[in-house]
């Protein structure tokens, strides 16, 4: 099993910044994709960003590139979020996520294997 633990969210003003981290524990393994999600009140939980088990690849949809960016650092088991220049449409509560059925990043949640609790994200305008 793994264990997703992320940290990081808080309430911030428009056009700021948050790091959000992801640390994995149990029986990990650097070669998995990982992921970030979001979900608003209201609305069903969108794919933000992946990357690959090297951090060679990452995905974005149109929407979040330029202003997300997603990392890894396999020797702390640890996945991050970068956000700037928020927005207030980008509060939501953010989950990290990751899968080891697939080598692939995908924007579906259903194939992903592990889940956080998630950790809130809110921008003031």
């Amino acid at each position: 099993q793994v264990q997703l633990v992320e940290s990081g969210g808080g309430l911030v003003q428009a056009g700021g910044s948050l790091r959000l981290s992801c640390a994995a524990s149990g029986r990990t393994y650097s070669n998995y994709v990982m992921a970030w999600f979001r979900q608003a009140p209201g609305k069903e939980r969108e794919f933000v960003a992946g990357i690959n088990w090297s951090g060679s690849n990452t995905y974005y949809p149109d929407s979040m590139k330029g202003r997300f960016t997603i990392s890894r650092d396999n020797g702390k088991n640890t996945v991050y979020l970068q956000m700037n220049s928020l927005k207030a449409e980008d509060t939501a509560v953010y989950y990290c996520a990751t899968r080891w059925s697939g080598a692939y990043i995908n924007v579906k949640e259903q194939h992903y294997d592990a889940w956080g609790q998630g950790t809130q994200v809110t921008v003031s305008s």
